[in-house]
């Protein structure tokens, strides 16, 4: 015969649960992160859409490349825009052409670097444009950027 041993205690473990209600509970000393990392992620998404939006903002039909990018200095790059009106701009500012020089050499007696970019419509004259090149150049800016949008074109009879 085999002996047991049968506790009757009204529910199998019950006395251990009072014992748990009864005790209070410590507060808790870890630091939920997981809003942390929510918040962190949310605000990188919406830098990362508003990045793009912070460029210059004279609006430019630039022709298409497969260049690749430049480095980048510490200071903000000089730009200067040729629009398809014929208008100079030096960053958002309206230059006219017999100034250029002046503006461009008192600019650069300013500055560390001597790199500047070159935005110009796809429609702006290839005379047009390398006359304001000469211009830089007299201007102290030896070290020219032309800018253009990513992408390559295909190949046909409008672009070669």
């Amino acid at each position: 015969m085999v002996a047991g041993v049968i506790q009757k205690d009204g529910g199998g473990g019950g006395g251990r649960r009072r014992g748990r209600r009864a005790r209070r509970s410590a507060p808790m000393a870890e630091i939920n992160v997981t809003p942390f990392v929510d918040v962190m992620l949310v605000l990188l998404i919406i830098f990362m859409v508003a990045a793009p939006l912070l460029t210059v903002g004279v609006p430019v039909n630039m022709p298409e490349t497969a260049a690749n990018a430049l480095p980048t200095d510490n200071e903000e790059p000089l730009t200067v825009t040729l629009t398809a009106e014929g208008q100079i701009l030096i960053q958002e500012t309206e230059v006219a052409a017999s100034n250029l020089v002046a503006r461009l050499t008192a600019i650069s007696a300013e500055r560390e670097s001597d790199r500047v970019f070159v935005r110009a419509d796809r429609t702006v004259s290839w005379n047009s444009l390398a006359t304001v090149m000469g211009d830089l150049n007299a201007g102290g800016f030896s070290n020219i950027g032309l800018v253009t949008d990513i992408g390559d074109p295909p190949a046909t009879e409008e672009n070669g």
